[in-house]
């Protein structure tokens, strides 16, 4: 459990009322991870919903060859949230994270927060405005990531 005040100095939780946000503080709880931690790998099942306070966070997948390889696709930066997954269904995680340098961050029980959300609307709502936001931010710049490694193929087939 963390405290509301906690949850009051990030925009993240501005649109929620009181009551939102104590329900949200009593199934949160804030961790502390040093550089390199993992939080999760892809495919595993979502059980939480992260939002980071400090440090940063890396997005990866892991690339199946004859080596293994992790392919960065992004990082999270103070005040968004990862592991979205935790309140899309089927609720897997689509990629890998870890603690890119010292971090703190929030951890609240995706199934407890669902829970929440199935009971009240107006939170659902919020939390889904957030997330939704989340992936489309991360669509685009895997958008431009594509563009970029299409650009850069193109160019070493011409010369």
């Amino acid at each position: 459990m963390v405290s509301q005040e906690l949850l009051r100095r990030y925009p993240f939780f501005a649109l929620f009322d009181e009551a939102q946000r104590k329900a949200i503080a009593q199934i949160a709880d804030e961790i502390h991870c040093e550089s390199g931690t993992h939080f999760f790998e892809e495919g595993e099942s979502a059980d939480a919903l992260y939002l980071l306070l400090t440090g940063s966070v890396d997005l990866y997948f892991n690339v199946l060859t004859e080596q293994h390889k992790e392919l960065h696709i992004g990082e999270i930066n103070p005040g968004e949230p990862f592991a979205i997954s935790a309140l899309i269904p089927p609720h897997i995680l689509q990629h890998s994270a870890r603690a890119g340098k010292a971090c703190r961050a929030l951890k609240i029980n995706s199934l407890a927060l669902r829970g929440l959300c199935d009971h009240d609307a107006q939170m659902g709502y919020i939390l889904m405005r957030h997330v939704t936001k989340a992936a489309m931010e991360r669509l685009h710049f895997t958008r431009i990531q594509l563009a970029a490694a299409r650009v850069g193929a193109s160019e070493m087939a011409l010369a």
